[in-house]
């Protein structure tokens, strides 16, 4: 059987998944809808840039160069980076620009009641040994031509965080239909040059609905467009735990949750019975440790004047990748008066502006900005031309994504995902799954069965579901990370224990420099 791969998205996993295709003997195809490498940070606000320090965020045998001084380096600096990545490396000529896939398709293989009843994934647990074959639709997207191209295995690695955007529903008479300005969604505002984008927003009343990272990232640029003349409205209906900066803050959140020891305070997927008994013993101090961090966020940050205090706790932002920083100056803005926030369970629309709760006169707009996240389940589901493999991917609401390893599906063949769930650091994580996926594709990973990888991946969802609640679709493994990569490690039969002593194994924090010269071969 040929063991010809496809990767789908040239963004920050598909880079390292070409890399290490390459490292194994591969020839991969990267399929890539853009004219260039860098996924979500060619299509970012003129604003972003790193929230962590650039050393928490680089490939494990490719540091930054040293002409970037900055501790956060900004997106076209990030893209850059990137680009000398792929190119460093040789990966450009696999890449496949302007490439837009339209799905892919599961042909020649078993019947669907001969796949039901498989014990091991793909019939015998290996990588390449169904019958079938992947046809991957692609279309140019200059002249829109359209080829189908094959593989026996695919690698998707297309996010979640574009391509469907998350629009509320309103009732009829109460949506952006009877607005008489501008609606318009953050994708597509990031997707406008910086010129544009300012263009867009200067001498407007600008407001935005949201409370995460893109809707105070737009504040602060519509705030910078517009002054005092036109203030930016944020209207919130949660509240997140937002730094100041993270290069300090991320100095103290390395030492009290990104260890081993730290680790002993929550529960972990699969832990043997003492492990959880001691995380339930160690509960009162994991409480604790929230509670310190909440009081110092609240001391050093007016949070409670401007209704920034949020009503759940800073491990709940932990466990679910939400924490964030606060973009430049952003409090300064507030005390000015260029942005101003309003906290409201639910809004509407009319013809002047935005209506919310309590108050009786609307919010005077002229353009509204849904900074409210992404369907990234339906971006993976939609993907697939078979609805029985759409039914796998995405069930019930409430569900994560059902992947071994956060890697793959036990009930897809051939098939990889990296890239899905969310880490501290999502550049490492790719980097170590994908390592995991070439040992497996090389045949030094041994798969348990169909039934024993769907009981792990239903333990992995109790737990994020336990710390997460209904943001556990997020699939974060950012409080348990260490365990995470310990079974990732064992799996390629690596040493899990990457630090030199006791105390520095239990005690200082883990990051993406202890598995440089992870085993590869």
């Amino acid at each position: 059987m040929e063991r010809r791969v496809a990767i789908i998205g040239a963004g920050t996993s598909g880079l390292v998944a070409c890399k290490y295709l390459l490292e194994f003997g591969f020839s991969p195809t990267v399929f890539e809808v853009d004219d260039g490498v860098g996924g979500l940070w060619r299509h970012t606000m003129e604003s972003t840039k790193l929230q962590s320090n650039k050393q928490g965020y680089q490939f494990m045998d490719f540091p930054w160069p040293s002409s970037v001084k900055e501790n956060n380096p900004n997106h076209n600096q990030v893209l850059q980076y990137l680009n000398s990545y792929a190119e460093h490396f040789s990966l450009i000529p696999y890449i496949r620009f302007n490439s837009k896939v339209i799905d892919i398709d599961y042909v020649g293989g078993e019947s669907s009641e001969e796949m039901k009843s498989w014990e091991y994934w793909g019939g015998n647990g290996r990588p390449f040994c169904s019958k079938g074959t992947w046809h991957i639709s692609v279309q140019h997207t200059k002249n829109l031509s359209l080829e189908v191209h094959k593989a026996e295995f695919v690698v998707l690695c297309i996010g979640k965080y574009s391509g469907f955007p998350n629009i509320p529903e309103f009732p009829p008479g109460q949506g952006p239909e009877v607005f008489n300005g501008k609606v318009m969604h953050s994708m597509d505002y990031s997707n406008l040059d910086n010129e544009t984008a300012t263009e867009l927003v200067k001498g407007k009343r600008v407001t935005i609905i949201g409370s995460q990272k893109s809707a105070l990232d737009l504040a602060a640029e519509c705030a910078n467009a517009n002054g005092v003349t036109n203030p930016c409205t944020i209207i919130q209906r949660t509240s997140y735990w937002f730094f100041p900066d993270f290069n300090s803050w991320g100095v103290i959140v390395g030492f009290l949750y990104f260890n081993r020891f730290a680790e002993l305070f929550v529960h972990k997927p699969g832990e043997p019975f003492f492990l959880g008994l001691l995380a339930t013993l160690l509960s009162p101090m994991r409480w604790g440790i929230s509670k310190v961090l909440e009081n110092i966020l609240k001391w050093k940050l007016p949070l409670k004047k401007y209704g920034l205090v949020p009503n759940h706790s800073f491990l709940h932002d932990l466990s679910t990748c939400l924490l964030g920083v606060f973009p430049d100056n952003f409090f300064d803005k507030l005390k000015e008066g260029t942005i101003l926030i309003k906290n409201s369970q639910s809004f509407s629309f009319c013809r002047e502006g935005v209506m919310i709760d309590g108050e009786s006169k609307p919010i005077e707009s002229d353009l509204v900005i849904f900074a409210t996240g992404y369907k990234g389940d339906e971006k993976i589901k939609n993907i697939f031309k078979s609805p029985i493999f759409q039914n796998y991917i995405v069930g019930p609401a409430t569900s994560t994504v059902p992947l071994y390893r956060e890697i793959i599906h036990p009930r897809i063949p051939q098939l990889a995902i990296i890239g899905y769930a969310d880490s501290v650091s999502n550049i490492f994580a790719s980097e170590i799954r994908s390592l995991w996926l070439l040992h497996f594709l090389n045949g030094n990973v041994e798969l348990p069965s169909i039934r024993d990888m769907e009981k792990n991946v239903k333990e992995w969802e109790e737990n994020m579901k336990r710390y997460g609640g209904t943001y556990s679709w997020k699939s974060c493994i950012a409080s348990w990370g260490i365990w995470y990569n310990d079974q990732l490690c064992k799996d390629i039969k690596s040493n899990p224990r990457r630090k030199n002593g006791f105390f520095a194994e239990w005690f200082e924090p883990y990051g993406l420099t202890d598995y440089v010269g992870l085993t590869r071969k």
